[in-house]
């Protein structure tokens, strides 16, 4: 009995050892799949050794208040959450004191700016969901305060980890010459038409091309928008975004060895295992500046459209939204 008591002693203590080296992830923001999906990742019973150091401890629900689509989830992602041991929390404020980092997972990009404020003056490391912002200005915005508080962050949608994109990106396939994807592009009118969906396709384009576009031109009918953005190096690149019918993700990459597949969306667990090793790591896999390239490419293909297809420089376009960023940043502080 005595041996069965020590033994007993001995596995709590091993335990406690354990969950004390775990990494404690906060979530903000229970209005997106996105929330549920990586809890059940981390905290499920089926959860793979790879993830056995990090835990969802906390989260913090809210969350849209505008996009009924989004908010209308938060009850019943509250519960899932909660049946996986995530404590729900009243604020970002009580989230920061219980965890060592953050997904800012909140689906209304117009939030982010407001809530990653908050993390960067805890000193929490952070991943920021797609859309980083509802717009170029509050993207540049974030990656400034970012800065300023010494923050390593980083955004992506999980099409820049399909296995074959990440091929052609480390130019396992041929040297990629041009390349055309496609998404769907559903709108959001409190956000930069193709940061609510049409993201995915053109995280996808720049997954493959990488950066270095200097133009834009976009035209657009009711159900469709492509747009072309022309590369510094005389490539070319297209993102056709679409509202009608049923749309898959993909494209397709011209290389110097023949037109390959950019692959199909395979999920969510390769953005998360990116997540995990920056946090512990703290090492962005993806830099801001191709981040703020993407978000200057939808910036000013919504130039574009509002001028009739006119081609638009991304550097102008960069630099009328740094302005904003910086009226922004005054307002928050």
């Amino acid at each position: 009995m005595r041996l069965k008591v020590i033994l007993s002693a001995i596995l709590s203590g091993l335990l406690l050892i354990a969950q004390a080296q775990q990494i404690k992830i906060g979530i903000i923001g229970l209005d997106t799949s996105h929330s549920v999906a990586f809890t059940k990742f981390l905290n499920g019973e089926d959860k793979k050794e790879e993830f056995k150091d990090f835990k969802i401890a906390a989260a913090y629900p809210y969350g849209s208040k505008t996009i009924k689509s989004s908010y209308d989830r938060i009850p019943d992602y509250i519960k899932q959450v909660k049946g996986m041991g995530v404590e729900i929390v009243p604020s970002i404020a009580e989230l920061l004191k219980k965890v060592d980092c953050v997904m800012l997972e909140t689906n209304d990009g117009n939030l982010h700016l407001e809530q990653a404020y908050e993390v960067f003056k805890a000193g929490k490391i952070m991943f920021i969901d797609k859309p980083i912002g509802a717009n170029l200005a509050q993207a540049i915005a974030i990656f400034q305060l970012a800065r300023q508080y010494n923050i390593p962050v980083f955004s992506s949608s999980s099409l820049r980890y399909v296995d074959q994109s990440q091929k052609l990106r480390n130019g396992e396939l041929g040297k990629v010459l041009g390349a055309d994807c496609y998404s769907p592009a559903h709108l959001e009118p409190s956000h930069a038409d193709l940061a609510w969906y049409g993201i995915h396709g053109i995280e996808a384009l720049f997954t493959v091309m990488g950066t270095g576009c200097i133009s834009v031109n976009r035209m657009s009918s009711e159900g469709t928008d492509v747009v072309v953005g022309l590369w510094n190096d005389g490539r070319i690149g297209t993102v056709r975004g679409t509202r009608t019918g049923k749309v898959p993700y993909g494209g397709q990459a011209v290389t110097d060895k023949g037109v390959v597949p950019t692959g199909e969306y395979e999920g969510y667990e390769g953005l998360l295992k990116e997540v995990l090793k920056f946090f512990k790591t703290r090492i962005p896999p993806v830099a801001e500046k191709e981040t703020l390239e993407i978000f200057t490419f939808i910036e000013a293909a919504d130039i574009s459209k509002s001028k009739g297809g006119k081609i638009i420089s991304l550097d102008a376009t960069y630099q009328k939204s740094m302005k904003e960023a910086q009226k922004l940043i005054r307002k928050l502080k």
